[in-house]
């Protein structure tokens, strides 16, 4: 529908209202009568003609019939006279109730174009479907590349000034990554201690080395990684370069939880809330409560199913994969959407405790030592890191490849070597 279509429709709909309500005013002014008293004038009536109908029958005498005939006319004269005094009350005289009439009818064509004109968007165009879907595939198209979104988030990066002793060391690891730039380990190193400063260019560029040294070894993480540090130094923005390596992390393992994660964010900041809500409803269903995108999306989801038009309630239990996972209680997860970040700060720290606390009770897999040995680099935790890896030394000593699994973790996250 075009903008003229709009307003010729939205005129007519307006009239036809403001038509009924004046019809509805002039039509009370002809039907003033009191309903009661007109009611009662009939039944007389009635009782009038049913007393001649008894004489006829034999059931009144003549003089009974008169006596009866007289009483009732009295009280029809009496009802009549109180249907013409209150239709005289309260018949309003014709100019006046034609004005009011005239003004109601201009007071509601007035008040519904200046509604709208104040809450409405008079000048927006239509906006089909279709025609949303391609601006949206427009933008996503248009989208500036990482370099540019760096060159814009440059001013905006936190700056971080290490103590003496680790700066001294991140010179020793990048001089020594110099010489020798094919070791994965040194890779590893780099890369998470120049995120931990900061430096995620820096950090993104030791990540891509590492990549291109592993061959054929690569697992989506690998790629998760490097796309995690590409959207934090483009100031969280998915660039097109960025958008590469999901695909790439997806397609080694289409659950990866960051990469989905990530994906759910480029299709919100490309105006595709249907989307978003899709992807990030069905990882929040098939993620563990201790998983790091978990609190985001909960903070997230109330204004993305806003935008994408579904009525949407937090979860009535906290998404569980794997028995005896810890989680939020209920009230948590329904407050997530009004958490500040410290307080989300603070959820994902309880979750970590949690699984920390579930690993040394029951034991677990070592996907689980190695996330929880992550998530404590993440959050600065470093000595609970290194007692962690310590511990799963002695836990998997007799599986290599779990406690190799597990090592790379700690290597992440600055405790191993």
């Amino acid at each position: 529908m075009g903008l003229s279509a709009f307003w010729i429709v939205s005129v007519l709909l307006a009239l036809a209202v403001a038509a009924l309500l004046v019809l509805a005013l002039l039509r009370g002014r002809t039907q003033g009568a009191d309903p009661a008293a007109a009611y009662d004038v009939q039944v007389y009536r009635d009782q009038l003609r049913e007393v001649d109908r008894d004489v006829a029958r034999g059931v009144l005498t003549v003089a009974e019939g008169e006596r009866v005939r007289v009483e009732v006319s009295r009280r029809l004269l009496e009802a009549d006279r109180a249907a013409r005094t209150a239709g005289a009350e309260t018949t309003a005289p014709r100019g006046l109730s034609i004005a009011a009439a005239v003004f109601t009818g201009i007071a509601v064509l007035a008040g519904a174009f200046g509604l709208y004109w104040t809450l409405g968007a008079p000048d927006y165009p239509d906006m089909p479907l279709a025609a949303r879907i391609n601006a949206a595939e427009e933008l996503r198209d248009a989208r500036p590349s990482q370099a540019a979104l760096e060159t814009a988030a440059a001013g905006t990066m936190p700056e971080i000034t290490p103590d003496e002793r680790f700066a001294e060391l991140m010179d020793r690891l990048r001089a020594a990554m110099e010489e020798n730039p094919d070791d994965p380990q040194g890779l590893e190193l780099l890369v998470v201690n120049e995120a931990r400063l900061g430096n995620f260019v820096a950090a993104y560029t030791a990540q891509q080395r590492l990549i291109e040294v592993k061959g054929d070894d690569l697992v989506a993480d690998d790629f998760g990684d490097l796309a995690d540090l590409m959207i934090l130094a483009a100031g969280g923005i998915v660039s097109p370069e960025a958008e590469q390596a999901l695909k790439r992390a997806l397609a080694l393992d289409p659950a990866n939880g960051p990469a989905r994660y990530y994906t759910g964010l480029l299709q919100f900041q490309t105006r595709r809330p249907d989307l978003t809500f899709a992807t990030w409803q069905n990882l929040l269903t098939e993620s563990r409560t201790d998983d790091p995108w978990v609190p985001p999306i909960l903070s997230q989801m109330p204004e993305v199913a806003q935008l994408a038009g579904v009525r949407w309630t937090p979860p009535s239990a906290p998404p569980i994969v794997g028995p005896d996972s810890p989680g939020p209680s209920q009230e948590d997860v329904e407050a997530a959407s009004d958490l500040t970040p410290e307080e989300r700060d603070q959820m994902v720290r309880g979750m970590v405790d949690g699984l920390a606390e579930r690993l040394a009770t029951d034991g677990g897999t070592p996907e689980d030592w190695a996330r929880l040995i992550r998530a404590l680099g993440v959050l600065q935790e470093l000595d609970r890191a290194g007692a962690i890896w310590t511990e799963a030394q002695t836990v998997f000593a007799d599986a290599p490849e779990a406690l190799d699994q597990i090592r790379t973790a700690a290597q992440l996250a600055g405790v191993a070597e």
